[in-house]
């Protein structure tokens, strides 16, 4: 298997279903040696998805990947599944964030425990696994780090404001992805005479993945989830220096790109 990601290794979190998944498949696909990373190591009814079944499909493929067992909400296990990687197939030239959790509730009644629990998966969990993976990427003089964010970071329009914006929930969410959107811009700021591109990629509409059915999000897609993995490939592969600090929304950018009209 030949691409544009040969020799490369590729660190995706959440990569049991949904967008996680379906990046790691594309980057496996380019050439890649795929870390593949989230909770659920083995089938299991409760979830749809697994880690088992992402790595069998990159196999069959004839991709290479690893598969490690992490709750991403504990630093210490993100500090085991880096030197796992690390171990197995060596540090990564690609880190795509995408492990996330997500709850919805009006603010007034949120539980401070749950907004934790997000603000570590959506923005420490980031930052950390970035920390650990800079040295190696410094030392190449190239990286690439995706965070998957959501159009729910943009601010809402307003007043007057929309249902979506007054009684969906969606807070502490947007809260989050705003927080990672303006951790992006930093970390590219930062990175940018070291060669590392810091990007960030959201889909413009909603893709039924499995966490998505979940929340009642979207049961149906409304979007092509070959949107986002053509975006993520490309963030993921790019000229450093002019493809980074981008927050981009999967189909004006590939429109901008010229790769979708």
């Amino acid at each position: 298997m030949t691409g544009n990601c040969d020799g490369k290794i590729a660190l995706v979190t959440g990569a049991s279903r949904g967008l996680g998944k379906a990046i790691a498949l594309r980057l496996a696909a380019e050439g890649a040696t795929v870390g593949l990373t989230a909770r659920t190591m083995e089938p299991d009814p409760k979830y749809q998805g697994s880690l088992q079944q992402t790595l069998a499909e990159i196999t069959a493929g004839g991709g290479s990947a690893v598969a490690i067992q992490a709750d991403l909400s504990k630093p210490e296990d993100r500090e085991r599944l880096f030197g796992e990687l690390v171990a197995r197939v060596g540090a990564p030239d690609i880190l795509v964030n995408n492990a996330a959790v997500t709850f919805l509730r009006p603010l007034d009644e949120f539980p401070e425990r749950r907004v934790r629990l997000m603000m570590e998966m959506h923005v420490l969990a980031p930052l950390h696994l970035s920390q650990l993976s800079i040295p190696a990427m410094r030392e190449r003089g190239r990286g690439w780090i995706l965070n998957i964010t959501s159009v729910g970071g943009d601010l809402p329009e307003g007043p007057p404001f929309f249902d979506f914006d007054r009684t969906a929930g969606f807070g502490i969410y947007g809260t989050v992805k705003a927080a990672l959107n303006r951790l992006t811009k930093s970390l590219a700021a930062e990175l940018y005479d070291d060669g590392i591109a810091v990007n960030a990629a959201a889909p413009t509409n909603p893709v039924a993945t499995p966490g998505a059915g979940a929340l009642d999000l979207a049961k149906v897609d409304t979007e092509d989830i070959e949107l986002i993995t053509q975006t993520a490939f490309i963030l993921c592969t790019g000229d450093a220096k002019t493809l980074t600090g981008r927050i981009a929304h999967t189909q004006s950018f590939l429109r901008e790109i010229g790769w979708l009209r």
